[in-house]
């Protein structure tokens, strides 16, 4: 569904976001996208929506070639891909529900059945009875699951995710990716740049890895990948426990 072939983005300072890239995701994988500050996260998906060109190499997303995507088209592609952004984008002169309703208001779609599926979104998001409130009476997980909903919008194929954990405690991190892997989960391919190695850590998913623009590492998920390695830890403890006491009943 995505091949980046040898791209590299060199911008006119001379400075490269990415060097000689090469990857391949396919449709319905969930994959964690690591490195530092200034490794490439943000140019790699800025790239997948056509936010800028690479310098060299091809990058294919479906059927299209970004690289020759006549700027027409751009609006298309960007229906099929959702971006939660680092800085969210929220409009705080509207309301939770004006903000998400408001690509849909720019289209064809009647106002009645466009309401319909926000609200739809809204509940999956686990924010419906927040949808009359202004993005500064929300906290910063459920301001998080405003810009998940607005993503999901269109129905997108694939969902990019810029740290979206970035600035919130554990647990509401926690929330956060078990929403995305939901998401995932129905079928929709889930990108997610982030800082947060608990959660890579402790997650089963494919993990690519960039340093200083370039692939550093791409690691396969291993078996189970659903599984939180927590929830394994806990699983195997109770085996054990379980194995103990038969022995000592023998």
């Amino acid at each position: 569904m995505i091949r980046l072939e040898n791209v590299t983005k060199t911008f006119g300072t001379g400075a490269s976001a990415l060097i000689d890239v090469t990857v391949a995701i396919e449709k319905g994988e969930f994959v964690f996208l690591v490195g530092p500050s200034g490794s490439g996260k943000t140019t790699f998906l800025r790239l997948l929506i056509r936010d800028m060109l690479p310098s060299k190499g091809t990058i294919i997303v479906g059927d299209w070639d970004l690289t020759k995507l006549p700027n027409s088209k751009i609006p298309h592609l960007r229906k099929r891909i959702g971006v939660v952004f680092q800085d969210l984008k929220l409009l705080t002169d509207r309301t939770i529900l004006e903000n998400i309703i408001l690509p849909l208001e720019m289209t064809n779609i009647d106002s009645k059945t466009a309401l319909k599926k926000v609200e739809d979104i809204l509940s999956q998001a686990g924010i419906l009875e927040h949808k009359d409130k202004f993005p500064v009476q929300l906290s910063g997980g459920e301001l998080q699951r405003v810009a998940i909903a607005r993503a999901l919008v269109f129905s997108p194929e694939i969902l990019l995710a810029d740290e979206p954990t970035g600035n919130l405690d554990a647990t509401t991190s926690w929330e956060i990716v078990k929403l995305l892997q939901d998401i995932n989960a129905l079928g929709t391919t889930v990108i997610m740049a982030t800082h947060n190695t608990d959660i890579v850590n402790n997650l089963l998913k494919r993990v690519v890895t960039l340093s200083k623009g370039s692939l550093l590492k791409d690691e396969k998920p291993r078996p189970k990948a659903d599984q939180p390695l927590a929830e394994k830890s806990h699983h195997e403890k109770k085996e054990s426990s379980e194995k103990a006491e038969q022995k000592t009943e023998k």
